[in-house]
């Protein structure tokens, strides 16, 4: 069975400032289908949401993000845990900084801790530890957490649900023309190198953080795919019925992923 990383952005699972519920319940519908036919791990942001809907501090300042995401983790992972309880499917938190994928002794035993938890069919919910991390809080959102603990895991590969639907090859938003790149196999330096652009307020990464999260799988031999966390028609479609409709795929391979 192979193994995929599920990362779920803060842009998806917030609306106006609360937890979207709704797109919630659309993400924990997915992955039970999903784990019909794969091994999950799922890395999820939206804990500094959560924790705004309960003490309304400045997200601008770094110690009241640190804050909120103390707040909101545990409101965060309760809303999980009633959802996939309703499944019957048993969640586990654990929260990491990039300082754990620093050392082999340290990668380990994370790595370890995820075999354990699959091997008894429970479903690993990883979220950053945003009250002791900084960079990674301004500019990571998760999408080079998710690659990094898909190289670390032996996952086949990351599935990034998003605001963004897919890679263009121009901006959408700006260029009524801009098409969809299907497939990616090679990513610039100029495109790596753009300044990050977080669609949502919630949100610390945008497009330039999943190109750089698909650059480390490429790297390391793996694939990414990119898709609406909104809709999920086009990763249902690619995931669950192997056909390829929308969103984008990251893929030093023969353009198939099974």
């Amino acid at each position: 069975m192979k193994r995929i990383v599920v990362k779920v952005g803060s842009a998806v699972l917030t609306e106006n400032t609360s937890i979207a519920l709704k797109r919630m319940k659309n993400l924990v519908d997915f992955i039970v289908d999903l784990r019909k036919k794969y091994e999950v791990i799922l890395v999820s942001s939206g804990a500094v949401a959560a924790g705004y809907t309960q003490v309304q501090l400045d997200r601008k300042i770094i110690a009241n993000r640190q804050a909120l995401a103390a707040i909101g983790q545990p409101i965060l992972m309760d809303l999980y845990n009633k959802k996939f309880n309703e499944h019957n499917v048993i969640v586990a938190q654990l929260l990491v900084t990039s300082a754990n994928f620093k050392t082999y002794i340290q990668y380990s035993h994370f790595a370890d801790s995820i075999e354990a938890l699959l091997k008894a069919n429970v479903l690993p919910i990883i979220n950053e530890n945003d009250t002791t991390a900084t960079h990674e809080l301004i500019f990571g959102d998760n999408d080079q957490l998710s690659a990094e603990v898909a190289t670390h895991t032996n996952s086949d590969l990351v599935v990034i649900l998003s605001d963004i639907d897919a890679y263009y090859d121009n901006d959408p938003r700006s260029n009524k023309n801009a098409n969809v790149l299907k497939y990616v196999n090679e990513i610039t330096r100029v495109e790596l190198e753009k300044d990050v652009t977080p669609n949502n307020e919630f949100a610390t990464g945008g497009i330039v953080t999943k190109l750089q999260a698909a650059d480390l799988l490429l790297q390391h031999n793996k694939s990414m795919f990119l898709s609406s966390g909104f809709n999920l028609t086009d990763v249902r479609s690619f995931m669950i019925e192997n056909n390829h409709i929308g969103g984008t795929l990251f893929t030093k391979s023969d353009r198939i992923w099974k």
